[in-house]
């Protein structure tokens, strides 16, 4: 494990490789030229979309275009705040820790802030976050608020990813939480109810879903360019009003989902020959 993940994964906040849009769907390469897909396009192709298929039936193309990019502004704009939220309250912690030298660096060569220091951070930023249009407050409150109660350290957020097996992509954060060290966490604004309760009363994803294949394929990126094995993670979903709903997943739950993601992939891949 190289003694300087932490910069490696400050390093991945920057995107490194080039977006090209020439082609039928959007595709990236590196300096070698070495091409790679989005894993939200290859979780798109290689989903059962008839319902979809159903619900532009139902609204009329322009209709649902209409509602589609409503929905991804309302997305962007809740991503946003999280990102502000997240990447503030990290420097404040880290500034306050160096103050009081109380960082030590991990085995994995992660920089390990008090989670005190992290969560008293993360309450004196958040009442400062940039407000967002109306359309998203309720969606973005969500977020933020599950954020500051749950976050118990911060060690990346909107970082890049890619990987040899061609896919290459943007996780929206790497924190820790209480008794799980490192977390994936990934927001969703979806106006639609996900999860469903199990009989343990926790919120979960009905298997092979695309948002938990889509932690495995960050888990996998993350891996390749940094070694770090995450933990665990969460899938936030959030709602117009009240608190998200969210599908937590272990380390064995991530780990199927690496290899349900890489199946994908491979799939994805022959359907293109």
């Amino acid at each position: 494990m190289p003694s300087n993940t932490q910069d490696t994964l400050a390093a991945l906040r920057k995107w490194r490789l080039e977006r090209d849009d020439s082609g039928p769907h959007r595709v990236y390469r590196d300096a070698n030229g070495t091409i790679y897909h989005s894993v939200t396009h290859i979780l798109k192709e290689t989903s059962d979309t008839t319902g979809l298929e159903r619900w532009i039936a139902r609204l009329g193309e322009a209709e649902a275009t209409t509602q589609r990019n409503v929905a991804a502004t309302r997305g962007n704009m809740a991503h946003s705040q999280a990102e502000y939220l997240l990447k503030t309250a990290q420097q404040l912690a880290r500034n306050t820790a160096n103050k009081h030298n109380a960082i030590h660096w991990d085995d994995n060569g992660l920089a390990r802030i008090p989670p005190k220091i992290t969560q008293w951070a993360l309450t004196k930023v958040r009442p400062n976050v940039p407000r967002v249009g109306w359309s998203a407050s309720g969606y973005a409150r969500g977020l933020s608020d599950w954020i500051v109660a749950n976050a118990t350290e911060i060690f990346a957020s909107e970082f890049s990813i890619h990987h040899p097996a061609g896919f290459a992509g943007t996780c929206d954060a790497l924190i820790g939480m209480k008794n799980n060290t490192l977390v994936l966490a990934d927001w969703k604004t979806s106006v639609s109810r996900k999860t469903e309760t199990d009989s343990d009363g926790l919120e979960r994803l009905p298997p092979g879903h695309s948002y938990i294949d889509q932690c495995g394929a960050y888990s996998l990126g993350l891996k390749h360019l940094t070694g770090l094995q995450p933990t665990g993670a969460a899938v936030v979903l959030a709602r117009r009003c009240g608190s998200p709903n969210v599908h937590t997943m272990s380390l064995r739950d991530l780990q199927e989902a690496e290899e349900s993601f890489m199946a994908r992939v491979e799939r994805y891949f022959s359907n293109l020959d």
